[in-house]
């Protein structure tokens, strides 16, 4: 187990390279330049004066050198400044890593409260009217661009009825709130990117805890308890459950990920101030040095629920042994 998680652990360094240098290039080959976006088509500004700015920031080298001095830098955790403001990178992500892991975070909670219990109860209703119903009703949220689904939830909850917020993440006069109006406002404000972010893993989990318990019930232990006697809760709850929830693990690898890279999405479309966001704003401006640190941190997260996943994994099954 151990040998494991440290042959893992180091694996994550070259993916991590990997991933960052195909990032770097696609970013430099993208059409345009950060001297495009300072300068734009201001006539007055000389061309050598733009040659000045792509040799102060290094860009007149060719794209692999331009990559390994950024790889130094970043083995010495130095993420540089951006272009736009000429602000730590870091600094900058510190601002808006919280935003991100709350958004996620929470719509974890959300996605596994409810994914399990759907699952399980449409497996031991199997072929029912109410599984079919859930079927239609996973299938089409599964299939509903996450995009479309907050513009959606934005027309007829916020502009509609006005319930809920439609951007940001606090208002301004938040500090005239006493601290528990400030976590009730935030709460109401998580409601709808949470209920989009959520919307593809929670149809996903579902199907798959649908199936995994179907397996197990057809398992001959769970006939055996039910053979002695056992009532169809424990039958379900004691015997299966705990058996049904391991592929579960396995697949909590997957919706992470997908929580991360949504985030470019979902929060440029209520305006929530994450990385997600952040990373967006980079890549419209050409900001590379926040751009590569969004991503870089991004797929770190990644690389590391992956981890933990295949951990978990290993501690909820005795039975499985990592030479």
């Amino acid at each position: 187990m151990l040998n494991f998680i440290i042959r893992r652990t180091l694996l994550i360094v070259p993916m991590l390279i990997g991933i960052s240098l195909i990032t770097f290039v696609i970013a430099h080959l993208a059409p345009g330049d950060p001297t495009s976006i300072r300068y734009g088509l201001n006539p007055e500004v000389s061309q050598s004066a733009r040659a000045k700015l792509k040799e102060m920031y290094g860009l007149d080298k060719p794209i692999i050198v331009q990559f390994g001095l950024w790889l130094k830098r970043i083995a010495m955790l130095d993420f540089g400044n951006s272009f736009i403001d000429d602000r730590p990178v870091i600094h900058k992500i510190a601002e808006r890593l919280p935003a991100t892991l709350l958004l996620n975070i929470a719509a974890l909670f959300v996605i596994y409260i409810l994914a399990i219990p759907i699952g399980i109860s449409s497996a031991v209703k199997a072929n029912s009217k109410y599984d079919r119903v859930m079927t239609i009703i996973l299938f089409a949220g599964y299939a509903t661009p996450s995009f479309w689904f907050a513009l959606l939830l934005i027309w007829f909850f916020g502009f509609n009825l006005g319930w809920f917020p439609i951007s940001g993440m606090r208002p301004w006069y938040v500090e005239y709130f006493t601290f528990f109006e400030s976590i009730k406002d935030l709460l109401w404000r998580l409601v709808l990117p949470v209920a989009t972010t959520s919307l593809l893993s929670l149809a996903n989990l579902s199907r798959y805890m649908r199936s995994s318990m179907l397996e197990v019930l057809r398992q001959d232990y769970i006939r055996t308890a039910r053979a002695k006697g056992l009532s169809e809760y424990l039958v379900v709850y004691k015997h299966a459950l705990k058996n049904a929830l391991l592929p579960i693990v396995t697949i909590a690898s997957m919706i992470l990920p997908a929580l991360l890279s949504g985030s470019f999405i979902i929060e440029t479309i209520f305006g929530w101030p994450g990385m997600g966001r952040l990373g967006y704003e980079s890549i419209m401006n050409y900001d590379y040095p926040t751009t590569m640190g969004v991503v870089i941190i991004a797929t770190f997260l990644t690389l590391l629920g992956l981890l933990i996943a295949d951990i978990t994994y290993a501690i909820v099954d005795p039975r499985i042994r990592y030479e």
